[in-house]
Order: structure tokens, then sequence, then C-alpha cells
């Protein structure tokens, strides 16, 4: 457990830089909740402890000496200031991070588009893009504003088991290989390192084939309309997209 040294007046750059490691793990406070933690291996890292909603939290500012007491300081004071606004500094943080990587195209919208785009390109046809756009759609409602890197599989799960809840089985495995291939587009293009959507190949219901007489009406699954739009040339791109998601997998 972490130990907390209080000293008798606030830190300075001497007393910091001397501060030495241990076997432990350990905490020398400054003022006002913001505290300095000296690590086994011997890095020292800034900390500002405060509490929200009757919940106590941790803001991590950054390490010693590349953010200097001063500019801890500061950090410290401005998490004071959103708190008193009643703005938590860690979710604030969050939200300057995913605006930075917004503005770097990082986010799954922006990728989920450049993966359109190279639909487009490559000549595919109306009824596959037609797919794609609504596949992006459904995924952008949950997690188009967020970093890639930040999307996790129970995530992406809980999306397809929205379209599962409708009884459109076929739609959230179709779903969940069209994020796969933004996730692989993402792998290959550097902006993610796996595609989390393989973890979910077993965890969906399989749609039943349902055998109908010839000239029977149509069928009332929703998901109907995307098997008739999907003729031809679309189901070509969908059975390419099923058999690279295979060979990712298992490559």
């Amino acid at each position: 457990m972490e130990k907390l040294r209080t000293p008798t007046m606030p830190l300075s750059d001497i007393r910091i830089r001397n501060l030495k490691s241990t076997d432990k793990p350990y905490k020398v406070s400054d003022f006002e909740g913001l505290f300095i933690l000296v690590k086994v291996s011997g890095s020292k890292s800034w900390r500002f402890k405060y509490r929200i909603d009757g919940k106590e939290k941790l803001f991590v500012i950054g390490d010693y000496p590349a953010v200097s007491l001063a500019k801890a300081r500061q950090a410290r004071d401005m998490a004071k200031a959103q708190l008193a606004d009643g703005i938590d500094p860690n979710e604030a943080k969050q939200e300057d991070k995913r605006i930075r990587l917004e503005a770097k195209g990082r986010i799954f919208a922006k990728i989920g588009e450049a993966f359109l785009a190279k639909q487009r390109e490559e000549g595919k046809s109306a009824a596959t893009l037609s797919k794609t756009e609504y596949h992006l759609k459904l995924a952008n409602q949950d997690f188009g504003r967020k970093p890639i890197t930040e999307i996790t599989a129970p995530m992406i799960l809980k999306t397809l088991r929205k379209v599962e809840a409708k009884g459109n089985y076929e739609t959230a495995h179709r779903l969940r290989a069209r994020i796969g291939s933004v996730f692989r587009y993402a792998v290959a293009s550097g902006l993610a390192q796996n595609d989390p959507t393989y973890a979910l190949r077993d965890a969906l219901i399989r749609p039943s084939r349902v055998h109908r007489a010839k000239g029977a009406g149509p069928s009332n699954d929703r998901d109907r309309r995307f098997r008739g739009a999907g003729a031809g040339a679309g189901d070509d791109e969908d059975r390419v997209e099923a058999i690279g998601d295979t060979c990712a997998t298992t490559g």
C-alpha cells in the first residue's frame, strides 16, 4: 500500500529532486489535494485527489520533471476551477483528447467515412455502398465519436444486442462484419492495433435459414430488405467480407 508523507511545508523542486525510491511506492503531499507519487522504479508522477458526487477520484497530471512543480500546481488549480463549475476533470480530459483525435481523423466515424470512400473508389455496387452506409449509421449512433483505439468488444456487443433485440439477427451479424472491416482498415492504416470484433464471432444469435415455397410472399424479417437490395454484387461483397474476416483472425 502507498504511504503518504506529509511535509511541514509545501514541496519545492529541491525536495522533489531529493526524493528517493523505496521498496514500496509512496506519496508526498504538496497542498490542496496535489501530491507526487514516487514509484519503486524511481519515476515520479503528479496526482490530484478530489471528490465529486460524493466519490473520491484521482486526476493524473503527468510525470516529473516533464511537468514541473509550477505546472502541476497550475493543472491542480484548473481542475479545481472545473470542479467549481460541476465538471469532472477526468471527463474533461477525455473530452479534450477526443476532440484532438477527431481533428486528426482518428475517431470511428471518420475512419468509417474513409473506408466508405475506399469502397466507392473500388467501384463497389450501389447495394454494397448502401449497406455500408446503413451499418456505419448504426455503429456511429453509439461510438462514432469515440477514438477507435478506445472502442472495446463489449462496447460493440452492446450495439449488436440492440439489433438482435428487434429480431434482426442477420443484420447483427453483417453489422459485426462491417465494423470489423472498418477496424481492419484502421489497422492497415496504422490507426488501430487490432480488430475487437473477432472476439464476438460466437456471441451473436445465428439466424435460422427459412426455406420458402416458390412464389411465397416476402418474409416479415426486416433483414429481408437488405437481402433483397443486396442481390448480386452486394451479396458478393458480403461473402468477400466474411472470407476476409476469417483470414484476418486466423492469419
